[in-house]
């Protein structure tokens, strides 16, 4: 086992369309008003941005993302990570009632050398804290669709 490798998955369902929440995800500028956990994104070009994220363990990741894929019409955003973590992440929303479920995978390799130094005795901590920041992103996403519902 490579101990500094991981793969995440988490589902979110939300009450609003995948039209709607495609729209707030496509704009990953905008992630910090409402993830608490992202604490940072600039966009470089209109493919490729950096992001500095933290949660509750005392250290800060940044990559630089670009996008792979950009399907409005499959409900699917992928971008590809380098810096502290080299993989990629996707989201993919698919209609569930009169909401959406949206499917965020992650397959990443930790390069900050902290986190790879401490791979065998902090990855329970690791995976843990990234269970917090998806739950921080989730209930965030959910309160910022509540308060910009999409026009009828």
């Amino acid at each position: 086992m490579d101990w500094c490798r991981y793969r995440f998955r988490s589902i979110w369902l939300l009450a609003a369309p995948p039209d709607a929440v495609y729209a707030v995800l496509e704009r990953a500028e905008e992630y910090p008003r409402w993830w608490p956990q992202v604490r940072e994104v600039v966009p470089v070009d209109d493919r490729t941005g950096t992001a500095r994220f933290r949660s509750l363990l005392p250290y800060e990741l940044v990559v630089t993302a670009e996008a792979l894929r950009r399907d409005p019409a499959a409900g699917v955003l992928e971008v590809g990570m380098s810096g502290d973590l080299d993989g990629w992440a996707r989201w993919t929303l698919t209609a569930e009632g009169a909401g959406t479920r949206a499917v965020y995978e992650q397959e990443v390799e930790v390069r900050s050398p902290l986190m790879r130094v401490l791979a065998v005795p902090g990855r329970p901590l690791f995976r843990a804290n990234h269970a917090l920041m998806m739950r921080g992103g989730r209930r965030g996403l959910a309160a910022h669709l509540r308060a910009s519902p999409p026009p009828v």
